[in-house]
């Protein structure tokens, strides 16, 4: 007995998507209920980051209340926490993420945007989004940042971050690194309590803002020599993998302690 049309249709559909690579789950109308295009779909691989963020619409300018995922380097938005419809993917790769400053017309609100590299996209797809409050804001930049490629470098390894700053000469150490050692080999070297007593936040966020964002600050002669010390503290801190293995530090403190023992 010959199969129905609709059975050698769904038959042409499977080859079809198998050819292509692409899953039965996420096949229109065979085995599965996934909604939207299958470069969208749910994905298996756990979320970096996911909450509500209000994402401002390019034509009206008003406020849209939307779920997003964050997954690897792809930034995807839903209408609901279940992620059954995807309503848009941002790449973040190559991107810049930047804080908006509040005014007047945006009191109380805690903006960012993320700015496409290409000028078309920029024009045709301005990305602003609010967040509930300025701590979800700064961890939402934050995290972005460290996967765009090239705005974050606090957060983001050694080796990605040395690997990307080679483009523009060579160096051996992140320019962030060198030149706070630089700054503290110049004003701080006898100043009481440096690496111990706190720097100005407000300064140590203005200069950890310019670094992810590509920039190449230098540090005024002023400069609170605290300040230097806890960027290049907070720079440490935040690295994906310490500076010094934790089997080191075991190493060194139970050598340490056997020298008090014997001496």
């Amino acid at each position: 007995m010959l199969p129905s049309l609709s059975a050698q249709r769904q038959v042409s559909a499977f080859n079809f998507y198998n050819l292509k690579g692409i899953s039965k789950s996420v096949m229109p109308g065979v085995g599965g209920t996934t909604q939207g295009p299958p470069c969208f779909s749910k994905s298996m691989e756990k979320p970096v980051k996911a909450g509500w963020l209000k994402k401002q619409r390019s034509l009206v300018k008003n406020w849209q209340l939307r779920y997003f995922v964050l997954r690897g380097s792809t930034l995807t938005y839903h209408k609901d926490g279940k992620e059954s419809t995807v309503q848009g993917a941002i790449q973040l790769r190559f991107c810049k993420i930047n804080e908006l400053p509040p005014n007047s017309d945006d009191s109380g609100k805690y903006l960012f945007e993320i700015v496409p590299r290409s000028t078309i996209d920029r024009e045709r797809c301005p990305n602003v989004f609010m967040a509930n409050s300025q701590s979800d804001m700064e961890e939402w930049v934050r995290t972005l940042r460290r996967l765009s490629y090239i705005s974050a470098v606090i957060g983001k390894s050694l080796l990605d971050t040395v690997t990307y700053e080679q483009r523009f000469g060579p160096c051996m150490v992140p320019i962030l690194v060198q030149k706070c050692v630089e700054f503290i080999k110049a004003h701080g070297l006898d100043e009481e309590g440096i690496f111990r007593l706190p720097g100005q936040d407000n300064t140590i966020k203005q200069f950890r803002d310019a670094f992810d964002a590509g920039e190449r600050p230098s540090f005024p002669s002023d400069t609170d020599v605290h300040t230097v010390a806890s960027l290049l503290k907070l720079y440490l801190r935040e690295l994906p993998e310490p500076v010094v293995h934790h089997t080191t530090q075991v190493w060194v403190h139970k050598t340490f302690m056997i020298s008090l023992v014997y001496f």
